[in-house]
């Protein structure tokens, strides 16, 4: 396939051999599609993502949407919870991985940076403030406001990527699913971690974080998909597994991350994904956002690796053959 492209833009770096690839196995998978008389204009395998919960620990989501990025590949379907959410909203909203690691420099750089914005929200609710007194507790649309690139969409409707937002119901008990109506709101809904934030009011529901039912939402992702991507950053035990001196909030995420892996155990047995990543996160704190830099850093080793992975699952799918690969080898 010859494509020609007119570009007035400075020359970018030469492609690496891997990326080359990468472009390369994209064409061969519109072929695919070609031969197989698909109606989809794109002739693309239909690709899910779920991105899991896990606080400052999701940002390491962003390396591996841009390894897809540098394959060509574009999810189908994206599913997220918590920061999942979030970081999966602005990708379907049409944000390439470099943008979203870009915006998440500019707006998570220091603890200045991240302070500023968020006082400057609750600027605007002062007098809500005033009137019904100082909480300890953040307003969790005030977060999304905060952190959301301006002119953001307003709804799902308005997404290039069909999105489904988790959330829990606090009421009720049960998972909430949202990819209609207003973004904002459903987003804020799927963060607020309990006593941390404020529950949200919407759509009938009170709602708190997504992680409380579903922290990998598999089941949302691996809707009239292909193959089924999971990414896990909820971290493992194996940073702190003799450590003994817990602080009273390292055993509160500590004890939310066990009851997280036993849901996300549980999911992958009812949808399990093609392709499980996890990376090893626990070194990082739960609410280190100003560690942005060096927790990004952190999942840049990993990119090559994911991209060989996704090579390997989508070559499977190109010659009608299937096979189980090792995604998250231990060496």
């Amino acid at each position: 396939m010859l494509r020609t492209v007119f570009d007035a833009a400075p020359p970018q770096r030469p492609l690496t051999p891997l990326q080359q690839r990468g472009m390369a196995l994209a064409d061969r998978l519109r072929m695919k599609g070609a031969e197989r008389g698909r109606m989809n204009t794109s002739s693309e395998p239909k690709i899910g993502v779920a991105l899991g919960g896990g606080s400052a620990r999701g940002l390491t989501h962003i390396p591996y949407i841009e390894a897809m990025d540098e394959l060509g590949l574009k999810p189908t379907v994206i599913s997220g919870t918590s920061i999942g959410a979030l970081i999966g909203a602005g990708w379907a909203s049409g944000m390439t991985g470099r943008e979203l690691r870009e915006h998440s420099f500019e707006v998570l750089g220091t603890l200045r940076t991240i302070a500023s914005r968020l006082w400057a929200t609750q600027i605007r609710g002062l007098g809500g403030m005033l009137k019904n007194g100082i909480s300890m507790q953040i307003e969790a649309t005030s977060v999304v406001d905060a952190f959301l690139p301006d002119n953001f969409p307003l709804e799902f409707k308005d997404l290039k990527v069909p999105l489904y937002v988790v959330a829990t119901d606090f009421q009720s008990w049960h998972q909430v699913v949202f990819n209609s109506g207003l973004l904002r709101p459903a987003i804020a809904g799927s963060l607020a971690i309990p006593s941390f934030f404020k529950p949200v009011v919407y759509n009938n529901h009170l709602l708190v974080d997504g992680g409380v039912v579903n922290p990998l939402p598999l089941d949302q992702a691996d809707i009239g998909t292909d193959f089924l991507i999971g990414i896990d950053v909820a971290g493992d035990p194996s940073a702190n597994i003799t450590k003994t001196d817990h602080k009273a909030i390292d055993i509160w995420f500590g004890s939310a991350q066990i009851m997280m892996h036993s849901l996300t155990a549980h999911m992958m047995a009812a949808y399990p994904p093609d392709i499980y990543i996890r990376p090893r996160v626990s070194h990082i704190g739960a609410m280190e956002f100003w560690r942005v830099r060096e927790i990004i850093a952190h999942a840049d080793a990993e990119k090559d690796r994911f991209k060989r992975m996704l090579e390997h699952r989508i070559e499977a799918y190109i010659q009608d053959r299937i096979e189980p690969i090792d995604s998250n080898p231990r060496d």
